[in-house]
């Protein structure tokens, strides 16, 4: 009988394990393909030739198709086949994704601005004078009439965004029964000391999804869009230009079929299993896990009913909404998602535009900002996690542990990001722009300050953004508004020369030529650079051991038969105020600090190609820093409700211990509560 049991115990064990292995594979196959979304926001951007803030709209969608079926996932999903739900969520993942690399078989060739014609950029044998090859143009000319507009937004798929919307939307729905219904089924079936631990491990193997999303999508960002049906050598730009669009197509395709066959266990998986340990903890932990379970407000004999008989959906909808009014009755729990609103809005922020923000304040490449994300600060998260869950575990703290945790990692990121505000490169030199032609500090917002003395004559259009580097260390907006009078090379390596603009910089004798691409930034540049990474790192490290103890704390604050409802409830109104909004207001805000539009290739403005790097990181780091120190302020309010709650709990306590027999009067539901409230002291005894 004895061998039964332990066979039983075995398997029960090896399911356990088989859904934790399947957990931590689609935590890592989601994390991969939402990483490499966020990695792919500058060259989607760039393709599409739209603003930061339509960009966050596109980045919002995912958060909105959340928001469709969250709440009703969360709630009844729990009554049904878990396993099965969250694997017809990764068939739907996959399709989004391969739905969002559908424009680019739509689309024709990618077309980059520039202020060359094609002979221009491709014959070495002719001369050509770019301050004259243009001298009629005038900017009315380049805005075609309504008629070829429309035929030409048609040709380029102006509107082909709206696949990636509607992809990056069945991503959000498909997503939703994995955090509610996954962990809640782990934690049912778990031992409850063992619930953090494998929390820490599913989240720890989750974040190398990231780092791999954002190491794909750093490769792919250095192979062009068109790869395989153009001739590289005839393109002008590499991917250091702000106008290259990388193979971003290609990634979704890849993370696609990596979500597709990380859905496969779930279909195998049972609705159900036996508490881990049963068996062993029968005799020695019955009073205090029967309270908890009585928590439900049911008798078990009712529960085991409810297993047997089949539970309709008017059932289930008639005690949704007292469900709701029990759920955030729950201060703590209220406080709880409040907080965490709160920092999710400064983090999706931050980590949809730090590759922008790397590139446009320290003047690195999109390829190169997104691989030190990647392969720099994720490591740091997991490292954080997985510290986070060991201290639980190892020092076993309660909820009261948990809390102090959090927030002393919470405060010191805080204190790491202040100082991260006063680290920064001075804006790249840019005549006309960041500079004056003379090469005195003035930044403009006027595109009329692109025309001076030196290329009045050449009749400049003003729209166009092909940069060219001058000996000097100026950037100039075109070889045109260079002065440049001729030219030689071809591709990528041509020089323009004579160039009347730079001789207002040099001494007598030095080279007044100019090579295609921005200038690099100061030497000094690359050394404040690596200061903001070490300090970024070290606070992705402190900020990410917060991450486990804040969700037991989370857990433990809410009832047994409330969970995976709770959990809903959380990831619909994070996932609804802090998702969705951020990444828009945050785009908007960035938008106003833009320096030079892109002109898109039927005339109207297109992406950002430069910005005042000054006004993005004030407005960037400001935003940051502000949401992160209200964090902290309701994380203090949050530590102090907790603590007052416990004391409550040990008065309690102790007047029952002093006069227990007066309590025999006392209700049903009081009994409860008090069982459940030693419970809680007895989690805390430790600290």
């Amino acid at each position: 009988m004895s061998v039964e049991a332990k066979k039983t115990r075995e398997a029960c064990c090896s399911k356990l394990k088989l859904f934790l292995a399947s957990m931590a594979f689609v935590y890592f196959a989601k994390a991969f393909c939402g990483a490499y979304m966020k990695s792919s926001i500058t060259q989607i951007e760039r393709r599409f030739d739209i603003p930061s803030s339509l960009i966050g709209v596109i980045d919002g969608s995912f958060e909105m198709g959340n928001l469709l079926v969250i709440a009703f996932v969360s709630y009844f999903g729990a009554k049904l086949h878990r396993p099965r739900l969250i694997g017809i969520g990764c068939l739907i993942m996959a399709v989004g994704s391969y739905l969002i690399a559908l424009p680019h078989f739509f689309q024709g060739e990618y077309k980059y601005e520039t202020s060359m014609t094609h002979n221009t950029a491709t014959n070495s044998t002719e001369t050509v004078l770019p301050c004259l090859a243009n001298h009629t143009m005038t900017d009315e000319d380049d805005i075609p009439d309504l008629e070829a507009k429309t035929a030409c937004e048609k040709a380029a798929g102006s509107s082909m965004w709206i696949y990636v919307f509607l992809g990056n939307m069945l991503r959000g729905i498909g997503e939703t029964p994995i955090m509610p219904l996954g962990v809640s089924y782990l934690d049912d079936f778990s031992r409850e000391e063992n619930t953090p631990f494998y929390l820490a491990c599913i989240h720890t193997v989750g974040i190398l999804g990231p780092m791999f999303g954002f190491m794909l999508g750093s490769y792919l960002a250095k192979i062009y869009v068109d790869i395989g049906s153009v001739d590289l050598d005839t393109i002008t730009i590499n991917y250091k230009d702000s106008r290259w669009v990388g193979a971003w197509w290609l990634g979704f395709i890849v993370t696609g079929t990596v979500v597709l066959l990380s859905g496969i266990p779930f279909w195998f998986l049972p609705k159900s299993l036996p508490k881990q340990g049963e068996e062993q903890s029968k005799n020695k932990g019955t009073e205090l896990t029967a309270a908890p379970e009585q928590e439900n407000f049911l008798p078990d004999e009712n529960q085991d009913h409810e297993k047997e008989k089949p539970v309709t959906f008017q059932e289930l909808a008639k005690d949704f909404i007292p469900s709701l009014k029990r759920l955030f009755k729950n201060s703590i729990y209220s406080m709880m998602i409040l907080t965490y609103l709160v920092a999710v809005n400064g983090f999706i922020g931050m980590i949809t535009f730090k590759p922008k923000f790397l590139e446009q304040i320290y003047g690195q490449s999109a390829s190169k900002a997104i691989f030190l994300i990647g392969i720099l600060n994720l490591p740091a998260v997991a490292l954080g996690i997985i510290t986070g869950g060991f201290i639980l575990k190892r020092f076993k703290l309660g909820v009261i542990g948990a809390a102090r945790v959090s927030i002393t990692a919470s405060l010191g990121s805080f204190c790491l990001l202040l100082v991260q505000l006063f680290i920064y490169c001075d804006n790249a030199d840019v005549g006309g722009l960041t500079v004056t032609y003379q090469g005195n500090t003035h930044v403009s917002y006027d595109p009329r300050t692109l025309l001076s003395e030196c290329n009045m004559g050449c009749s400049c259009s003003l729209k166009h953004w092909d940069p060219v580097c001058a000996y000097n260390g100026m950037t100039y907006a075109s070889p045109c508004l260079a002065g440049c009078q001729m030219s030689s090379g071809t591709g990528k390596e041509m020089v323009f020369h004579n160039c009347t603009c730079v001789g207002e910089m040099m001494t007598p004798g030095m080279n007044m030529s100019v090579v295609l691409g921005q200038c690099p930034r100061k030497s000094s540049c690359e050394d404040i650079f690596k200061i903001y990474m070490f300090l970024s790192v070290v606070g992705s490290f402190i900020s990410a051991c917060g991450g486990t103890p804040g969700y037991i704390v989370l857990l433990r604050s809410i009832q047994q038969d409330l969970k995976s409802l709770a959990l809903g409830m959380q990831t619909l109104i994070v996932r609804t105020l802090g998702g969705i909004p951020p990444p828009i207001y945050f785009g908007a805000l960035i938008d106003r600090t833009c320096l030079k539009w892109g002109t898109k290739q039927c005339g109207g403005r297109g992406a950002c190609r430069l910005y005042d790097a000054n006004a993005f990181r004030i407005t960037f780091m400001g935003l940051i820093t502000g949401l992160y120190f209200l964090a902290n302020t309701l994380w203090g309010v949050l530590y102090f409700k907790l603590v007052k709650r416990q004391k409550k709990i040990a008065l309690r306590n102790q007047a029952k211990e002093n006069g227990h027999d007066g309590n025999n009067t006392s209700n049903g539901h009081a009994n409860i509560n008090i069982v459940k409230n030693k419970e809680d002291m007895n989690n805390e005894s430790t600290i």
